[in-house]
């Protein structure tokens, strides 16, 4: 990944369908559409008669699944995921969905998240004498129902929910059910929609969108959900207070989906609006970072009646920045992704806006090869506060040492990517954007405070 982001989680996917030649292509088609949630890998797990076949390789969806696979992945039930590495290596055998053993079943389960103890119940498994298939987290999860699970698979992922502790949006299939699981503080998304042929799990509301569903609702914080038929059985079991990931509306989730009732583009739109109105700077154009800053880039447009224009073409066939050997090389990548309109920005001040900054490197190239082209002043407007702390819980945040925000004053970061300005959104204007009045939403990552206790 060439610009400065924070990495994807992953994404999941879980179908029960009353047509069991479509259901494996409609699940590829649903991960499709969430592959900006993960790009290392992607598998289909299917469940056909309660017995469990599933294809997973290293890549991107379109590239893993052709025709023959599909069809050889037949059944009414199928759970799929798109992984970004966040626990554990990022190998094949790490890959996702998972097949674990389940009583004199097998059990099928795929995660986006990520647990916080996984290391106290590996060690405590270990000594159990379990042997473990993988290195991530996930494992533990599908490992820990089976033991605790009797006669009743739900009193078994209630006491895992107990025993775990992190980020957790589970699809799970087993016997002749479509289970979806979602953690205490609801971190990671999880939605539930029905089209013609049947029930859809989704991290998001755009995965439903292909598939011709509609939305029936979210699945709510702790909550354990039973798809069989046409049948759902729900259980709730948490007290805490709910914790959505404030940066799936910064940055993770696709702009036309929905989390939690709350509309992804709109909220980027607002962020835009409410940032000019909170720093706001002089100046003849505001141009977006593309894609990252151009909801928000309208917004403040919208708001500031400054005109908005597009003064960076992004060429989208450029590779990663992080496998060339020298800084050398990935500044040039950078001018090849990202090229000025010099026509357009030539003698004029710009507002550049951006969704957030992380390491700083990618911003201070941006910021030099508008100068060089012409611009006379150039202001950094971001659409997030700063990011000062590391997230536990599903986004490959850097360590804090490497995160500028955390070890900079807002005057000195500015002075290091050469802006005339910078300015952030506060935290109170990103819950106001997100509509926090319906959402708690977790900004642990600009303010340090996480929901949970996270321990050394």
């Amino acid at each position: 990944m060439i610009l400065d982001k924070l990495k994807e989680e992953c994404g999941v996917i879980g179908i029960y369908s009353d047509d069991e030649k479509i259901t494996s292509q409609n699940i590829y088609y649903g991960l499709n559409a969430i592959q900006h949630r993960g790009q290392e890998s992607a598998g289909i797990l299917m469940n056909k008669n309660c017995s469990i076949k599933y294809y997973k390789e290293m890549g991107l969806v379109q590239d893993i699944f052709k025709e023959k696979i599909l069809k050889d992945l037949c059944g009414k039930i199928g759970i799929g995921h798109v992984r970004y590495s966040t626990t554990g290596e990022s190998l094949i055998n790490n890959a996702q969905p998972l097949s674990i053993d389940y009583k004199d079943k097998t059990l099928g389960l795929a995660h986006n998240g990520n647990l916080i103890n996984t290391k106290e119940i590996r060690d405590e498994l270990e000594k159990e004498g379990c042997l473990f298939k993988t290195t991530i987290d996930s494992e533990l999860i599908g490992i820990l129902i089976n033991k605790y699970t009797k006669d009743n698979i739900v009193e078994g992922i209630r006491r895992t929910m107990e025993k775990i502790k992190g980020a957790y949006a589970l699809v799970i299939t087993c016997e002749d059910k479509l289970i979806g699981v979602r953690d205490p503080h609801g971190l990671r998304p999880l939605v539930l929609g029905k089209n013609e042929n049947g029930y859809i799990l989704g991290s998001e509301s755009c995965a439903l969108n292909v598939l011709g569903a509609d939305i029936v609702r979210n699945i709510n914080p702790g909550e354990i959900v039973i798809i069989k038929g046409n049948e759902i059985e729900s259980y709730n079991f948490t007290d805490e207070k709910s914790a959505l990931c404030s940066f799936e509306f910064v940055y993770f989730a696709r702009p036309d989906s929905e989390i939690d009732n709350q509309s992804v583009y709109m909220s980027r739109l607002n962020a835009g609006k409410i940032l000019a109105r909170e720093c706001s700077v002089e100046a003849d154009l505001v141009v977006d970072v593309p894609d990252s800053g151009r909801i928000a880039a309208m917004g403040y447009s919208q708001e500031s009646n400054i005109p908005f224009a597009e003064g960076l073409i992004k060429n989208r066939y450029v590779g990663r920045t992080f496998i060339e050997p020298t800084q050398e090389r990935r500044d040039m990548k950078v001018q090849l992704k990202l090229n000025p309109l010099k026509k357009i920005i030539e003698g004029k001040r710009i507002i550049l806006v951006d969704d957030s900054i992380v390491r700083g490197t990618t911003m201070k190239n941006i910021v030099a090869l508008l100068k060089k082209s012409g611009a006379r002043e150039v202001h950094i407007r971001i659409s997030s506060p700063s990011v000062k702390h590391s997230c536990f819980f599903g986004i490959d945040t850097p360590d804090e040492s490497r995160l500028i925000g955390a070890n900079n004053s807002v005057d000195n970061i500015r002075k290091i990517i050469g802006a005339d300005s910078l300015a952030y959104l506060s935290i109170d204007g990103l819950k106001e954007a997100c509509g926090d009045s319906n959402l708690n939403l977790c900004t642990a990552c600009f303010n340090g405070n996480y929901p949970m206790e996270i321990g050394n």
